[in-house]
């Protein structure tokens, strides 16, 4: 089977699979989705990027009784971004069981809100370790219905120190349920989970091999990091460059310095709140900062189109993260670039991390001093969202009928739960941001904001 529609799907769903782009199955779904339909537990090795999220999320939907008011299913991540990003992908497969309730648990939110939406009732939990506990902890969720626990990039969670968080998780669940284990790697301490956890597993190991990725490597020796990552910016020209530090104080430092240069630059690091975090990535993704300077929480779970380059303005520490912070690039059939600044540090470093790596001189760049990575929109962001039934064809329209903008000055419009942002050339943004304001979205007022 290589297509959704050979399996024995409702036909609802295949039309919504259709209307969302899924016709064929990428490799590691059709290995997995019949194991999981036929409620079998499974170890699956995927690289991030490879569809895993649908491989388990559309045998979870078709399993999800709605209106139970209990959580039937469990799915832990490491990150928040990873867990917006898995509740996004639900959601859009369970369009024809428009009752499914998904309900994210992380960090950097507020407990109580969270709290809130629980007591609503919650089909499918996505959360973090630490948060999930601390809720089981509180009494605020209830785990004794769960039939089907996911454990999502799981050896990102044991590197992040999640392994003793997730078996007292796991203690707490019904003994008879389906389990669940994704995986990118698969290092050795990743067999005490299993054995826990997973009983009698099917095994699947994914290689990729019906897709290249096509990344150029290259490394540049530097006795001034700062200098040389402008040289690279100025040299190079990308639409959209993420640049990958060690620390979050770096981070902050390093997009204060390229903002005094004249670069548009979003941040992400874990001081951060979530609504932070999640405008940053928005407007790096819609063209707004078409810089991202990130620590290696952006190096998973961050799967924006259109990345000409990846930096490693600091070397990683690990070889996979080297792997995962390139991963970033070169994706959906596009040519990557991937480029590491190589101070002594990261000369002593290179031989664990990269060792066929060829390190060139920075005069082998060319730098165009006039150039300056600035984005082309600027986003307003609408007090509303998929609560308020408003849709982007309904932003679309009031922006091209009622102000007068051409379609070609709109960029991308997200929709969320409770506000809606849209991508506005910067050339019409201050018309676009009064119409908006002063005027009337479905026959609506709705509050606007310029980010």
């Amino acid at each position: 089977m290589n297509y959704f529609k050979e399996l024995n799907l409702p036909k609802e769903l295949l039309e919504n699979l259709s209307k969302l782009g899924f016709e064929q199955m990428t490799p590691i779904q059709k290995e997995s989705i019949p194991h999981i339909i036929k409620g079998k537990d499974i170890i699956a090795r995927a690289k991030t990027g490879s569809g895993k999220t649908v491989a388990f999320a559309l045998p979870l939907i078709l399993k999800i009784k709605p209106k139970q008011r209990y959580p039937q299913s469990l799915i832990i991540a490491p990150t928040r971004e990873l867990c917006e990003q898995i509740a996004g992908e639900i959601k859009n497969i369970a369009r024809y069981k428009p009752d499914t309730k998904v309900v994210t648990l992380y960090g950097g939110t507020s407990l109580t809100n969270q709290v809130t939406s629980l007591e609503k009732g919650a089909d499918i939990l996505v959360g973090t370790p630490g948060r999930l506990l601390d809720h089981f902890s509180r009494e605020t969720i209830g785990l004794s219905h769960i039939q089907t626990l996911i454990l999502d990039e799981a050896d990102r969670m044991l590197d992040m120190g999640f392994g003793d968080d997730i078996i007292k998780i796991v203690s707490n669940l019904p003994k008879k349920r389906q389990n669940l284990l994704f995986s990118a790697t698969y290092p050795d301490n990743i067999n005490k989970l299993t054995s826990i956890i997973l009983d009698n597993p099917i095994k699947m190991e994914i290689e990729d091999t019906d897709k290249h990725i096509d990344i150029e490597e290259r490394g540049f020796k530097s006795d001034n990091k700062d200098k040389t990552l402008i040289q690279i910016l100025q040299s190079f020209q990308p639409n959209l460059a993420l640049i990958f530090c060690a620390t979050k104080i770096k981070t902050t430092e390093l997009s204060e310095t390229l903002h005094n240069k004249g670069f548009d630059v979003a941040t992400l690091n874990g001081d951060l709140e979530q609504y932070e975090r999640q405008e940053m990535l928005l407007q790096f993704a819609n063209g707004t900062l078409p810089i991202l300077v990130a620590t290696d929480l952006a190096s998973r779970g961050l799967d924006i189109e259109g990345i000409d380059i990846v930096i490693n303005y600091d070397i990683p520490t690990k070889a996979q993260d080297y792997t995962h912070r390139i991963g970033r690039t070169g994706r959906a059939d596009a040519k990557g670039l991937a480029i590491t600044i190589c101070d002594d540090y990261a000369m002593g470093k290179l031989k664990d991390i990269r060792p066929s790596l060829v390190v060139e001189e920075t005069d082998q760049l060319r730098p165009d001093k006039n150039f300056l990575l600035q984005g082309k929109y600027s986003t307003i962001c609408i007090d509303g969202g998929k609560k308020k039934k408003l849709r982007a064809g309904d932003i679309l329209g009031t922006l091209c009928k009622d102000i007068g903008l051409d379609a070609k000055d709109i960029g991308k419009i997200n929709i969320y739960d409770n506000n809606s942002f849209v991508a506005i050339d910067k050339s019409v943004i201050k018309k676009a941001y009064n119409g908006l304001k002063n005027g009337k979205i479905k026959k609506r007022k709705f509050r606007i904001w310029w980010l």
